[in-house]
């Protein structure tokens, strides 16, 4: 009898500790999510097999892949001298787009000489070399199938539907239409969406201004805080809140690893210091759709938008003083 009790007692430990073990890597054998067989971390950009080249030329910029200038037709030495980059930027030089909902979020990105200022450089790196190849009414780019690469090779879980997801901005509603494009640039400020009072920023780093902040941090992290490219400040910007601090393309997106993401002592994923997480879309945080979050927990989809997004209608569940809900990863 105690024999038969201490092996119930043994199963039931072990299946408790089964259960309360979260499994912070989905990847399976180096294959993101819905593939069989491991896939290549830049996917997309791969580039149709140009590979690194197709964003990067080593040595001739621009010109080594056919930068034809700022007026489509003649060759500029400003364009081709943009060290390791392959893709024309030339034609969206001094261009204005208006991001955002009736454009509220305008962005003129700088003439080619200033291209190497301190001011306009996050712009040019952050936002120029994207919309270089993703912009979809002046810069079109030669590859681009304008439609989710991860789509397009059945990497999606049905929850997408069969619509297109388009890759080219401006190309999907009527010609030079950004209004409907996430806010980029100067304009696109932590303080424009409120989410400066939950952050203050030491010696250059963010750090969290309230206990539910923290909270948060627990239960997903703050990738897009601690991470590589986190919101830019404004050159000469010294403590208090970031109000001014701003958003580019790659405080979202990492180009160079299209479905995974790796927590670091520096950025902490659940605290968890390290393991693999899923993600979609180059997006540079988890961010995994096909984990159907239980109704204890919530999705690191909408996490993901929570750093920013973090109180206020469709706010954070911190912010709202709901603590303990995990995410889904």
């Amino acid at each position: 009898m105690n024999r038969i009790y201490l092996i119930v007692l043994a199963v039931a430990t072990f299946a408790g500790m089964a259960m309360a073990q979260v499994v912070y890597d989905p990847l399976v054998g180096g294959a993101p999510i819905g593939a069989t067989e491991p896939i290549d971390k830049l996917g997309a950009h791969n580039n149709g097999g140009r590979g690194c080249a197709g964003c990067h030329s080593p040595h001739s910029g621009a010109w080594g892949s056919g930068g034809s200038g700022i007026d489509g037709t003649v060759l500029d030495p400003d364009t081709g001298v943009w060290a390791l980059w392959a893709q024309d930027m030339g034609p969206l030089a001094g261009q204005t787009f208006e991001f955002g909902n009736e454009g509220a979020f305008a962005q003129t990105f700088p003439s080619l000489g200033a291209f190497y200022t301190d001011v306009e450089r996050p712009i040019t790196e952050g936002i120029m070399t994207c919309l270089s190849c993703h912009d979809g009414n002046i810069a079109k780019g030669a590859m681009m199938l304008n439609q989710s690469w991860e789509q397009a090779n059945g990497l999606l879980p049905p929850t997408y539907g069969t619509a297109t997801i388009p890759t080219l901005l401006a190309d999907d509603f009527g010609p030079n239409n950004y209004e409907n494009d996430h806010p980029v640039g100067m304009n696109a400020t932590l303080g424009s969406v409120g989410v400066d009072v939950y952050w203050t920023v030491v010696n250059g780093l963010y750090l969290p201004a309230s206990p539910a902040v923290d909270e948060f941090i627990a239960n997903y992290g703050a990738p897009q805080f601690f991470g590589r490219t986190p919101p830019v400040l404004p050159t000469g910007f010294v403590g208090g809140a970031p109000t001014q601090a701003y958003l580019l393309c790659i405080t979202c997106h990492t180009p160079h690893t299209m479905y995974t993401f790796n927590a670091t002592p520096n950025n902490p994923i659940a605290g968890q210091t390290s393991g693999t997480f899923a993600t979609f879309f180059f997006i540079n945080a988890p961010y995994n759709p096909s984990n159907v979050p239980t109704k204890n927990q919530a999705s690191s989809v909408s996490q993901f938008c929570r750093q920013c997004h973090f109180a206020g209608a469709g706010g954070s569940n911190e912010a709202s003083n709901i603590n303990n809900v995990a995410t889904a990863f």
